[in-house]
């Protein structure tokens, strides 16, 4: 993942309710697959172990964050654990289709889980953090951003 794709998905969490939250873990997961992908298409096996890491670490975070007070969280959790099963024989295999086989369960809940988060109105998990306004001026050749609260507690509180 480049870095402009990590300040994205940065400035995305630092505004984002729980439901959004996991709307970009799952972005997440399917941009490290698809790297995976790429890299074992070109043969860059440290890409993609790296990748399949990230990936894995998405699923595990997706894991932590089920709430076992509601019914769908037990089945959710088994595509969890069928999708980190399909990394690992992707790992040991190299096969794509292993790859694939994830991708198709977690479009499906990011489609699912995107719907629910255009109806959640619950507040920003992170509460005072700073606002950033990006395109207000321009630099010679690149944009800038300008910081709103300069000086202000700037510390996170989740």
């Amino acid at each position: 993942m480049n870095n402009e794709l990590k300040q994205q998905y940065k400035l995305r969490i630092t505004s984002a309710n729980k439901t959004e939250l996991v709307v970009i873990l799952y972005e997440m997961y399917l941009q490290y697959v698809q790297e995976a992908k790429d890299a074992l298409q070109t043969g860059n096996k440290p890409a993609f172990k790296d990748a399949l890491s990230h990936a894995r670490g998405c699923v595990k975070e997706l894991m932590n964050s089920l709430n076992f007070d509601y019914s769908p969280a037990q089945e959710l959790k088994q595509l969890y654990i069928y999708v980190n099963k399909e990394l690992v024989e992707a790992d040991l295999h190299g096969k794509t289709e292993h790859l694939d086989n994830t991708i198709k369960v977690m479009t499906e809940l990011w489609e699912a889980y995107k719907e629910i988060s255009s109806q959640d109105t619950s507040p920003a998990v992170m509460t005072n953090s700073q606002s950033i306004y990006a395109g207000l001026t321009y630099g010679k050749s690149d944009l800038v951003e300008n910081l709103d609260q300069v000086g202000e507690n700037r510390g996170f509180l989740v």
